[in-house]
């Protein structure tokens, strides 16, 4: 999806509300964001945002990656979004580097390969 914020692309997500498991809120943000309605089926990877090279953030953050499946809705935009697209590993769009980078990105397409890895974490 693309941010409103500074038009660049990232993955659906977002902070957890009071209550949210962390699947719940990971399907919750792809809806809000993209318009899709997933399920999700697998944890990829937990991350200390902090350690894996995203610019400085003032709060503390593990970043959950949740593969999901596809289940219905259709793209749309929200206010946080202005575009909802997919794109294949090697044609990347200008990634919104406080939010995804591209080595996370090219990790989960491995997940995705190799369905067998284990959950990353740290």
């Amino acid at each position: 999806m693309k941010e409103r914020s500074d038009g660049c692309w990232t993955l659906p997500g977002g902070w957890a509300d009071v209550g949210d498991s962390p699947s719940e809120a990971a399907v919750r943000e792809v809806y809000e964001e993209s318009g899709y309605q997933t399920r999700a089926v697998k944890l990829l990877a937990v991350y200390d945002r902090h350690k894996q090279g995203h610019p400085p953030f003032p709060f503390y953050v593990y970043k959950l990656f949740f593969q999901c499946e596809l289940i219905g809705g259709s793209p749309s935009s929200s206010i946080e979004t202005e575009e909802v697209g997919f794109f294949p590993e090697n044609v990347l769009p200008e990634l919104s580097l406080g939010r995804v980078l591209p080595a996370q990105i090219t990790r989960l397409f491995q997940h995705y390969r190799q369905p067998d890895l284990p959950t990353d974490f740290d």
